[in-house]
Protein backbone atom coordinates (compact mmCIF):
# COMPACT_ATOMS: atom_id res chain seq x y z
CA UNK A 1 0.00 0.00 0.00
CA UNK A 2 1.53 3.17 -1.11
CA UNK A 3 1.84 6.26 1.20
CA UNK A 4 2.72 9.76 -0.05
CA UNK A 5 6.10 10.36 1.22
CA UNK A 6 8.06 12.47 -1.94
CA UNK A 7 6.35 14.78 -4.37
CA UNK A 8 8.93 15.21 -7.63
CA UNK A 9 9.37 18.80 -8.23
CA UNK A 10 11.20 20.12 -11.28
CA UNK A 11 14.57 22.30 -10.55
CA UNK A 12 16.29 22.82 -13.95
CA UNK A 13 14.43 22.81 -17.38
CA UNK A 14 16.04 21.79 -19.77
CA UNK A 15 16.04 24.99 -21.73
CA UNK A 16 17.84 26.79 -19.00
CA UNK A 17 21.13 24.56 -19.61
CA UNK A 18 21.08 24.00 -23.31
CA UNK A 19 18.37 26.18 -25.19
CA UNK A 20 18.22 24.42 -28.76
CA UNK A 21 21.78 22.34 -28.63
CA UNK A 22 20.42 19.00 -28.58
CA UNK A 23 23.66 17.41 -28.21
CA UNK A 24 24.21 18.40 -24.92
CA UNK A 25 23.73 15.51 -21.84
CA UNK A 26 23.90 15.71 -18.39
CA UNK A 27 26.59 13.63 -16.59
CA UNK A 28 26.91 14.55 -13.33
CA UNK A 29 25.73 17.32 -10.47
CA UNK A 30 26.55 18.44 -6.94
CA UNK A 31 24.14 20.13 -4.95
CA UNK A 32 25.79 22.46 -1.82
CA UNK A 33 23.67 24.09 0.14
CA UNK A 34 22.20 26.78 -2.65
CA UNK A 35 24.75 25.83 -4.96
CA UNK A 36 23.86 23.69 -7.68
CA UNK A 37 26.70 21.92 -9.85
CA UNK A 38 26.07 20.22 -13.22
CA UNK A 39 28.63 18.60 -15.57
CA UNK A 40 28.50 18.18 -19.04
CA UNK A 41 28.93 15.78 -21.78
CA UNK A 42 31.11 18.63 -24.26
CA UNK A 43 33.03 19.25 -21.35
CA UNK A 44 31.39 22.28 -19.37
CA UNK A 45 30.47 22.82 -16.04
CA UNK A 46 27.23 25.20 -14.74
CA UNK A 47 26.44 26.91 -11.51
CA UNK A 48 22.48 27.81 -10.86
CA UNK A 49 21.74 28.93 -7.87
CA UNK A 50 18.53 27.23 -6.19
CA UNK A 51 15.68 28.70 -4.85
CA UNK A 52 13.15 27.36 -2.25
CA UNK A 53 9.52 28.76 -2.59
CA UNK A 54 6.34 27.99 -1.08
CA UNK A 55 3.32 28.38 -3.19
CA UNK A 56 0.17 29.71 -1.41
CA UNK A 57 -1.59 25.95 -1.49
CA UNK A 58 1.54 25.24 0.60
CA UNK A 59 3.50 23.13 -2.22
CA UNK A 60 7.30 23.84 -2.36
CA UNK A 61 8.52 24.70 -5.71
CA UNK A 62 12.31 25.63 -7.12
CA UNK A 63 13.56 28.51 -8.70
CA UNK A 64 17.40 28.05 -10.77
CA UNK A 65 18.96 30.94 -11.72
CA UNK A 66 22.13 30.42 -13.88
CA UNK A 67 25.30 32.24 -12.22
CA UNK A 68 27.90 31.21 -15.19
CA UNK A 69 29.60 28.39 -16.69
CA UNK A 70 32.85 27.20 -17.81
CA UNK A 71 34.41 24.98 -20.33
CA UNK A 72 37.49 23.01 -18.78
CA UNK A 73 39.35 22.25 -22.09
CA UNK A 74 39.25 18.57 -22.55
CA UNK A 75 37.53 16.96 -25.27
CA UNK A 76 36.04 14.22 -22.68
CA UNK A 77 32.88 14.45 -20.23
CA UNK A 78 33.00 15.96 -16.90
CA UNK A 79 32.43 12.64 -14.99
CA UNK A 80 32.03 13.85 -10.87
CA UNK A 81 31.80 16.66 -9.18
CA UNK A 82 32.31 16.90 -5.54
CA UNK A 83 31.80 20.21 -3.22
CA UNK A 84 34.21 21.09 -0.62
CA UNK A 85 32.39 23.96 1.09
CA UNK A 86 34.93 24.67 3.81
CA UNK A 87 37.70 25.26 1.59
CA UNK A 88 34.91 26.76 -1.12
CA UNK A 89 36.74 24.29 -3.90
CA UNK A 90 35.12 21.82 -5.83
CA UNK A 91 36.87 18.96 -7.24
CA UNK A 92 36.21 18.42 -10.98
CA UNK A 93 36.61 14.70 -12.40
CA UNK A 94 37.73 14.54 -16.21
CA UNK A 95 40.08 12.96 -18.20
CA UNK A 96 40.90 10.63 -15.37
CA UNK A 97 42.18 14.38 -13.51
CA UNK A 98 40.68 15.54 -10.14
CA UNK A 99 41.09 19.43 -10.79
CA UNK A 100 40.32 22.02 -7.81
CA UNK A 101 38.21 24.53 -9.01
CA UNK A 102 36.92 27.88 -7.02
CA UNK A 103 33.10 27.14 -6.02
CA UNK A 104 31.91 30.76 -6.95
CA UNK A 105 34.61 31.47 -10.34
CA UNK A 106 35.02 28.12 -11.37
CA UNK A 107 38.50 29.12 -11.79
CA UNK A 108 41.00 26.49 -11.28
CA UNK A 109 43.30 27.04 -8.33
CA UNK A 110 46.57 29.35 -9.13
CA UNK A 111 49.19 26.68 -8.06
CA UNK A 112 47.36 23.92 -10.67
CA UNK A 113 46.92 21.23 -7.99
CA UNK A 114 45.25 18.57 -9.09
CA UNK A 115 44.99 14.64 -8.90
CA UNK A 116 46.15 12.43 -12.02
CA UNK A 117 45.13 9.03 -12.54
CA UNK A 118 41.63 8.75 -11.04
CA UNK A 119 38.86 6.31 -12.51
CA UNK A 120 36.11 7.48 -9.48
CA UNK A 121 36.45 8.93 -6.18
CA UNK A 122 34.72 9.93 -2.94
CA UNK A 123 35.13 12.43 0.11
CA UNK A 124 35.46 10.86 3.29
CA UNK A 125 32.71 12.20 5.49
CA UNK A 126 34.00 10.91 8.84
CA UNK A 127 37.71 11.98 7.82
CA UNK A 128 40.25 10.68 10.23
CA UNK A 129 42.26 13.77 9.98
CA UNK A 130 41.12 16.45 12.32
CA UNK A 131 42.30 19.51 10.43
CA UNK A 132 39.14 21.34 8.95
CA UNK A 133 40.59 22.93 6.45
CA UNK A 134 41.44 19.51 4.26
CA UNK A 135 39.00 17.44 3.01
CA UNK A 136 39.80 13.40 2.48
CA UNK A 137 39.78 11.91 -1.22
CA UNK A 138 39.47 8.16 -1.82
CA UNK A 139 40.23 7.12 -5.78
CA UNK A 140 40.32 4.17 -7.56
CA UNK A 141 43.50 4.95 -9.50
CA UNK A 142 44.37 3.90 -13.28
CA UNK A 143 46.69 1.65 -11.65
CA UNK A 144 45.21 -2.40 -11.62
CA UNK A 145 44.07 -2.71 -8.02
CA UNK A 146 45.15 0.09 -6.31
CA UNK A 147 42.96 2.36 -4.36
CA UNK A 148 44.76 6.02 -3.08
CA UNK A 149 43.78 8.63 0.00
CA UNK A 150 44.99 11.63 -0.13
CA UNK A 151 44.44 15.03 1.63
CA UNK A 152 43.41 17.98 -0.24
CA UNK A 153 43.68 21.62 0.74
CA UNK A 154 43.00 24.71 -0.41
CA UNK A 155 45.66 24.92 -2.97
CA UNK A 156 47.22 21.73 -2.59
CA UNK A 157 46.92 17.87 -3.13
CA UNK A 158 48.89 15.08 -0.59
CA UNK A 159 48.98 11.59 -1.07
CA UNK A 160 48.88 9.96 2.62
CA UNK A 161 48.13 6.02 1.84
CA UNK A 162 48.30 3.75 -1.42
CA UNK A 163 45.90 0.27 -1.14
CA UNK A 164 46.10 -2.92 -3.16
CA UNK A 165 42.68 -4.35 -3.30
CA UNK A 166 42.46 -8.69 -3.88
CA UNK A 167 40.41 -7.26 -7.66
CA UNK A 168 40.01 -4.90 -9.83
CA UNK A 169 38.03 -2.37 -7.68
CA UNK A 170 34.85 -0.55 -9.84
CA UNK A 171 33.29 1.64 -6.63
CA UNK A 172 34.39 2.97 -3.53
CA UNK A 173 32.77 4.47 -0.23
CA UNK A 174 34.10 5.39 2.53
CA UNK A 175 34.24 5.88 6.25
CA UNK A 176 36.73 6.45 8.78
CA UNK A 177 39.92 4.10 7.96
CA UNK A 178 37.24 1.53 6.75
CA UNK A 179 36.97 1.47 2.61
CA UNK A 180 33.29 -0.10 1.70
CA UNK A 181 34.50 -2.17 -2.00
CA UNK A 182 32.72 -3.31 -5.01
CA UNK A 183 35.22 -5.60 -6.44
CA UNK A 184 35.13 -7.80 -9.87
CA UNK A 185 32.80 -10.89 -7.73
CA UNK A 186 32.56 -9.39 -4.28
CA UNK A 187 31.86 -6.90 -2.33
CA UNK A 188 34.47 -6.29 0.82
CA UNK A 189 35.41 -4.08 4.07
CA UNK A 190 38.78 -2.86 4.25
CA UNK A 191 40.70 -1.18 6.85
CA UNK A 192 43.48 1.54 5.04
CA UNK A 193 44.97 1.61 8.44
CA UNK A 194 45.46 -2.06 9.38
CA UNK A 195 45.28 -3.57 6.29
CA UNK A 196 42.52 -6.13 7.82
CA UNK A 197 39.40 -7.21 5.10
CA UNK A 198 36.24 -8.68 5.89
CA UNK A 199 34.05 -10.10 2.90
CA UNK A 200 30.34 -9.40 2.64
CA UNK A 201 28.75 -11.38 -0.40
CA UNK A 202 29.57 -11.98 -3.88
CA UNK A 203 27.88 -9.81 -6.92
CA UNK A 204 28.85 -10.04 -10.59
CA UNK A 205 30.53 -6.56 -12.14
CA UNK A 206 29.86 -7.91 -15.66
CA UNK A 207 26.15 -8.07 -15.18
CA UNK A 208 25.14 -5.45 -13.40
CA UNK A 209 26.39 -1.69 -11.77
CA UNK A 210 27.43 -1.84 -7.86
CA UNK A 211 26.12 0.96 -5.42
CA UNK A 212 28.06 1.41 -2.73
CA UNK A 213 26.70 4.04 -0.39
CA UNK A 214 27.72 5.67 2.81
CA UNK A 215 24.78 6.17 5.08
CA UNK A 216 25.53 7.10 8.12
CA UNK A 217 28.42 6.25 10.72
CA UNK A 218 30.37 3.12 9.71
CA UNK A 219 27.59 1.81 7.55
CA UNK A 220 26.92 1.54 3.92
CA UNK A 221 23.96 0.71 1.43
CA UNK A 222 25.02 -2.00 -1.40
CA UNK A 223 22.94 -3.19 -4.37
CA UNK A 224 23.07 -6.96 -3.13
CA UNK A 225 22.43 -10.19 -5.34
CA UNK A 226 18.66 -11.11 -6.31
CA UNK A 227 17.72 -7.13 -6.25
CA UNK A 228 18.28 -6.58 -2.87
CA UNK A 229 19.35 -3.05 -1.20
CA UNK A 230 21.54 -4.65 1.89
CA UNK A 231 23.00 -2.61 4.59
CA UNK A 232 26.28 -3.43 6.22
CA UNK A 233 28.16 -2.46 9.27
CA UNK A 234 32.15 -1.71 9.14
CA UNK A 235 32.20 -4.96 10.48
CA UNK A 236 30.55 -7.33 7.89
CA UNK A 237 27.12 -7.20 9.74
CA UNK A 238 24.05 -6.63 8.96
CA UNK A 239 21.82 -4.70 11.63
CA UNK A 240 18.44 -3.76 9.43
CA UNK A 241 16.94 -6.45 7.40
CA UNK A 242 17.50 -5.68 2.96
CA UNK A 243 14.49 -3.62 1.13
CA UNK A 244 13.89 -5.58 -2.38
CA UNK A 245 14.88 -3.51 -5.14
CA UNK A 246 14.32 -4.20 -9.38
CA UNK A 247 17.26 -6.22 -10.68
CA UNK A 248 18.54 -3.22 -12.98
CA UNK A 249 18.93 -0.57 -10.23
CA UNK A 250 21.01 2.42 -11.19
CA UNK A 251 21.20 4.27 -8.29
CA UNK A 252 20.03 5.09 -4.37
CA UNK A 253 19.98 7.79 -2.25
CA UNK A 254 18.36 7.49 1.71
CA UNK A 255 16.15 10.40 3.15
CA UNK A 256 15.24 8.83 6.92
CA UNK A 257 13.30 7.31 7.01
CA UNK A 258 13.21 5.76 3.71
CA UNK A 259 15.82 4.45 0.97
CA UNK A 260 15.12 5.74 -2.82
CA UNK A 261 16.07 3.49 -5.34
CA UNK A 262 16.31 4.56 -8.93
CA UNK A 263 15.88 2.26 -11.96
CA UNK A 264 15.21 2.48 -15.69
CA UNK A 265 11.43 3.07 -15.24
CA UNK A 266 10.75 3.85 -11.90
CA UNK A 267 11.70 5.87 -8.35
CA UNK A 268 10.82 3.18 -5.51
CA UNK A 269 10.86 4.04 -1.43
CA UNK A 270 11.00 1.77 0.81
CA UNK A 271 11.13 2.66 4.73
CA UNK A 272 13.79 1.33 6.41
CA UNK A 273 11.72 1.08 9.77
CA UNK A 274 9.92 -2.15 8.06
CA UNK A 275 11.62 -2.48 4.83
CA UNK A 276 8.35 -2.39 3.30
CA UNK A 277 7.92 -0.48 -0.22
CA UNK A 278 5.78 2.58 0.31
CA UNK A 279 5.68 4.91 -2.66
CA UNK A 280 6.25 4.59 -6.77
CA UNK A 281 7.04 7.37 -8.94
CA UNK A 282 7.33 6.67 -12.63
CA UNK A 283 10.26 8.15 -14.07
CA UNK A 284 11.78 7.27 -17.55
CA UNK A 285 15.44 8.07 -18.72
CA UNK A 286 17.02 8.86 -15.12
CA UNK A 287 20.26 8.20 -14.47
CA UNK A 288 21.22 10.14 -11.40
CA UNK A 289 19.82 9.61 -8.36
CA UNK A 290 22.03 11.08 -5.36
CA UNK A 291 21.42 12.64 -1.68
CA UNK A 292 23.06 15.71 -0.45
CA UNK A 293 22.86 17.05 3.09
CA UNK A 294 19.32 15.82 2.94
CA UNK A 295 18.05 16.72 -0.16
CA UNK A 296 17.30 14.00 -2.37
CA UNK A 297 18.12 14.79 -6.47
CA UNK A 298 17.38 12.68 -10.22
CA UNK A 299 18.53 14.03 -13.19
CA UNK A 300 17.95 12.29 -16.92
CA UNK A 301 20.24 13.43 -19.80
CA UNK A 302 18.08 16.84 -20.08
CA UNK A 303 16.90 17.70 -16.63
CA UNK A 304 17.19 17.84 -12.76
CA UNK A 305 14.55 16.93 -10.35
CA UNK A 306 13.94 17.73 -6.72
CA UNK A 307 11.95 14.97 -4.44
CA UNK A 308 10.47 17.10 -1.90
CA UNK A 309 9.47 15.27 1.12
CA UNK A 310 5.97 15.33 2.38
CA UNK A 311 6.29 16.58 6.75
CA UNK A 312 6.26 13.39 8.69
CA UNK A 313 3.43 14.54 10.68
CA UNK A 314 1.36 14.88 7.39
CA UNK A 315 2.26 11.27 6.03
CA UNK A 316 1.70 9.63 9.48
CA UNK A 317 -2.14 11.64 9.78
CA UNK A 318 -2.50 10.18 6.31
CA UNK A 319 -1.77 6.77 7.31
CA UNK A 320 -4.09 7.31 10.51
CA UNK A 321 -6.88 8.15 7.85
CA UNK A 322 -6.23 4.94 6.08
CA UNK A 323 -6.51 2.99 9.22
CA UNK A 324 -2.98 2.11 8.93
CA UNK A 325 -2.52 2.28 12.79
CA UNK A 326 0.42 -0.21 13.15
CA UNK A 327 2.28 1.68 9.85
CA UNK A 328 1.26 4.99 11.97
CA UNK A 329 2.74 3.87 14.66
CA UNK A 330 6.57 2.52 13.54
CA UNK A 331 6.62 5.67 11.45
CA UNK A 332 5.85 8.19 14.45
CA UNK A 333 8.36 6.09 16.46
CA UNK A 334 11.35 6.41 13.70
CA UNK A 335 10.27 9.89 13.63
CA UNK A 336 11.64 10.92 16.80
CA UNK A 337 15.33 11.50 15.72
CA UNK A 338 14.05 14.50 13.24
CA UNK A 339 11.98 16.27 15.45
CA UNK A 340 12.85 17.79 18.88
CA UNK A 341 11.93 16.17 22.17
CA UNK A 342 9.08 18.68 23.35
CA UNK A 343 7.90 18.01 20.27
CA UNK A 344 7.65 15.03 19.58
CA UNK A 345 6.35 13.48 22.82
CA UNK A 346 3.48 15.83 22.34
CA UNK A 347 2.80 14.65 19.00
CA UNK A 348 3.53 11.31 19.65
CA UNK A 349 0.70 11.26 22.40
CA UNK A 350 -1.83 12.75 20.31
CA UNK A 351 -0.99 10.11 17.62
CA UNK A 352 -1.35 7.35 20.13
CA UNK A 353 -4.58 8.95 21.04
CA UNK A 354 -5.88 8.67 17.42
CA UNK A 355 -4.77 5.39 16.95
CA UNK A 356 -6.31 3.78 20.20
CA UNK A 357 -9.59 5.52 18.95
CA UNK A 358 -9.22 4.22 15.25
CA UNK A 359 -8.51 0.50 17.30
CA UNK A 360 -11.55 0.98 19.57
CA UNK A 361 -13.99 2.04 16.49
CA UNK A 362 -12.43 -1.28 15.06
CA UNK A 363 -13.68 -3.66 18.15
CA UNK A 364 -9.95 -3.78 18.81
CA UNK A 365 -10.96 -3.29 22.69
CA UNK A 366 -7.19 -4.80 23.76
CA UNK A 367 -5.64 -3.21 21.18
CA UNK A 368 -7.27 0.52 22.06
CA UNK A 369 -7.04 -0.43 26.10
CA UNK A 370 -2.94 -0.33 25.56
CA UNK A 371 -2.74 2.98 23.35
CA UNK A 372 -4.98 4.83 25.66
CA UNK A 373 -2.80 3.57 28.54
Amino acid sequence: MSVKAFRLVSAVEREMLMGDKTHINIECIECCGKNLYIGTNDCFIYHFLLDEKISTAGKITFAATKQLHKYLGFKKSVSELKAASALTRLLVLCDNTITLVNMMNLEPVPTGARIKGAVTFTLNENPVNGDPFCVEVCIISVKRRTIQVFMVFEDRVQIVKEVFTPEQPYAVAVDGHYLCLALTTQYIILNYNTGASQDLFPYCSDEKRPIVKRIGRQEFLLAGPGGLGMFATVDGISQRAPVHWSENVIGAALCFPYVVALDEEFITVHSMLDQQQKQTLPFKEGHILQDFEGRVIVATNKGVYILVPLPLEKQIQDLLASHRVEEALVLAKGARRNIPKEKFQVMYKRILQQAGFIQFAQLQFLEAKELFR
